[in-house]
């Protein structure tokens, strides 16, 4: 009779990991280049029941059943979030939509090979200097400017330029005085070119990154780095502009009541089983 408490308790937590994933999607709906994070459930292995016979009675299969449920893990959506102009000269946002010979992505940048395989659409992504100078990705574009004239993420990281080294504005230069090209170069207001230009990573398969929290990204192994963006691939950085979360509010309350509602009904499936218990306890047992 305890299979069934057990199944209901399984579904309990995994319904509360999957209700804390929602609501913190929810709180960074105004976080930008936030990136919407998916509770992924997956149910324990099947068991064959059957019943046993005696004097040699072949057995009788009941049926299968489900040993319960759990919240395995996680999975970080990196399509393309809205871009709200903000005028703001430290402000940048990534317009992202790299191409891959011979697959078509869908809108949350999947695709499937001739194999059968499923391949992802690879991601382009400010790169900054975490602690201990560790490489860091991440689509937060409200970036500021230190004393030092060092250009900073919303953390206070160092952005990365792209000879790797951290971008210093040159002395007695603001950021307003400067304008960001399509190709990503730094140029005054003379046009000319200060020798400065914006690394932008690309991430082959951005499933591989784990999240680190503020919007920051990193390899499983710290040795890893991504390659800097090539040529002519479809990316573009916009100067006073900057990416919005890529939350969709509408589907994320609809998940929201769906994990309540879900969650009252293994609750009630527990206090089923513990009226049960009870009454096996305190009425079967005076027999």
């Amino acid at each position: 009779m305890l299979r069934g408490l057990y199944s209901a308790a399984s579904g309990l937590i995994a319904q509360q990991r999957r209700h804390d994933t929602v609501t913190n999607n929810i709180a960074n709906i105004n976080t930008p280049g936030y990136k919407q994070v998916d509770a992924v459930t997956r149910s324990f292995p099947e068991m064959l029941l059957s019943a046993t016979r005696e004097n040699g009675m072949p057995r009788t299969e009941i049926g299968r059943w489900n040993s319960g449920v759990f919240a395995e893990e996680g999975v970080t959506t990196h399509r393309q979030g809205d871009l709200v102009q903000t005028n703001r000269f430290a402000d940048f946002a990534i317009l992202s939509n790299i191409e891959v010979a011979g697959l078509t992505f869908d809108a949350s940048g999947k695709a499937v090979t001739e194999d059968g395989e499923i391949a992802y659409q690879p991601q382009a992504f400010f790169t900054v200097q975490g602690p201990n100078d560790e490489i860091r990705y991440t689509r937060g574009g409200k970036f500021s400017v230190s004393e030092d004239g060092f250009l900073l993420s919303s953390d206070g990281y160092r952005v990365l330029g792209a000879n790797r080294q951290p971008i210093q504005l040159p002395a007695n230069t603001t950021i307003d005085q400067l304008t960001l090209t399509e190709d990503r170069r730094f140029i005054d207001q003379a046009g000319n070119d200060i020798g400065i230009e914006m690394l932008i990573s690309r991430i082959n398969n951005p499933n591989e990154l784990i999240r680190e929290g503020n919007g920051n990204f990193r390899f499983a192994d710290e040795e890893q780095v991504a390659e800097a963006l090539g040529a002519g691939e479809r990316v573009e950085v916009r100067q006073g502009f900057m990416e919005r979360s890529n939350v969709d509010v509408s589907q994320a309350a609809i998940d929201l009541m769906a994990a309540m509602r879900a969650y009252e009904a293994n609750q009630k499936v527990v206090q089923f089983y513990d009226q049960s218990l009870q009454k096996a306890v305190n009425e079967v047992g005076r027999i």
